[in-house]
């Protein structure tokens, strides 16, 4: 049972990640991109984390390892979105223009310019 609650995790982490992959070949702008690869980043390394801690403490594995994985998790979940707004803001004021125009442009409101 538990083996296959790792697999499902495992392929969703995989999922999540050919899902990114094809968001950055595909996305006609650097915003989707940013996206997708925040998709990759943050959804696919979660799920596979998780099988991770999951495999460790099923099969008896030191605790130090499941404690790293649980870093690792809290860091992804931490990092990912904050460096892909940060990265999205900096595209924005350095003048790079979206495939489409915008529906909602939060970041004009904020840009003292």
């Amino acid at each position: 049972m538990v083996r296959i609650v790792i697999d499902i995790l495992l392929a969703v982490g995989v999922f999540f990640t050919f899902i990114g992959v094809l968001g950055v070949q595909r996305l006609p702008d650097v915003y989707g991109r940013l996206q997708a690869t925040t998709c990759i980043a943050t959804l696919g390394n979660i799920c596979v984390a998780l099988a991770g801690i999951i495999h460790t403490v099923v099969n008896g594995g030191e605790v130090m390892a499941y404690v790293r994985l649980g870093m690792i998790l809290l860091l992804i979940l931490g990092t990912n979105p904050i460096s892909n707004h940060a990265l999205c803001k900096a595209a924005y004021r350095t003048g790079v223009k979206p495939a489409k125009d915008l529906v909602i442009d939060d970041y004009k409101e904020d840009d003292p310019a």
